[in-house]
């Protein structure tokens, strides 16, 4: 009576020889051909690892339906990608788009500590914790509902994904990041637990 969804993070979009920037909810940047291959790499060690998806889900920007869109071409999964809104990436405001020095400057190294290890948001920054945790509660309870013993597969960012570590039982224990091409696992049986956390394929 196991449901499995497996919280990926999309591919890279910036190459070694560009500046990255903090790329948001406004910011609907393309994979890179290194975000490609991690997308496909994905997939690849998905299916190794017999966890082809019956369902998957991204949100409406292209670095996640591009990944969702090769990952699944490598597992030869056919199943129909859906874009919900609420996994698009943080708006930074201010920050949107910006070289990372330009927001360290703006926001303080503590600020910004807070948020990669804490997920305590600048103020600025929406949409707020509490929506974000409603959404992926409010989506977990679909995914009880609609899902049972089935595999999602959920493409989104790093800023998003952190959130669904609130609804596990045991999220609190993991450290929030995810990095790019990587994922993590949560199961519910009587409730959700973490599995696995950014793992690297």
């Amino acid at each position: 009576m196991t449901t499995t969804i497996i919280i990926a993070r999309h591919g890279n979009t910036f190459n070694p020889d560009q500046t990255p920037t903090r790329v948001g909810a406004r910011t609907d940047l393309p994979l890179v051909e290194s975000g490609e291959d991690q997308a496909l790499r994905l997939g690849h060690h998905l299916k190794s690892e017999h966890l082809i998806p019956d369902a998957v889900y991204t949100s409406t920007l292209r670095r996640t339906i591009d990944t969702a869109r090769l990952a699944c071409v490598a597992m030869m999964c056919p199943a129909p990608n859906t874009p919900l809104p609420f996994l698009n990436e943080i708006d930074y405001g201010a920050d949107e788009n910006k070289p990372e020095p330009e927001v360290r400057a703006r926001l303080g190294e503590d600020t910004l500590k807070q948020w990669d290890e804490l997920g305590i948001m600048p103020a600025e920054w929406s949409p707020r914790p509490d929506v974000i945790i409603k959404g992926w509660q409010d989506f977990l309870n679909t995914c009880e509902a609609e899902h049972k013993e089935q595999i999602i597969l959920v493409i989104t960012s790093n800023g998003i994904a952190r959130f669904a570590l609130n609804c596990a039982e045991n999220g609190e224990a993991c450290q929030l990041k995810l990095s790019t091409g990587s994922y993590g696992i949560l199961k519910y049986d009587d409730k959700w637990v973490v599995t696995d956390w950014n793992i690297k394929p």
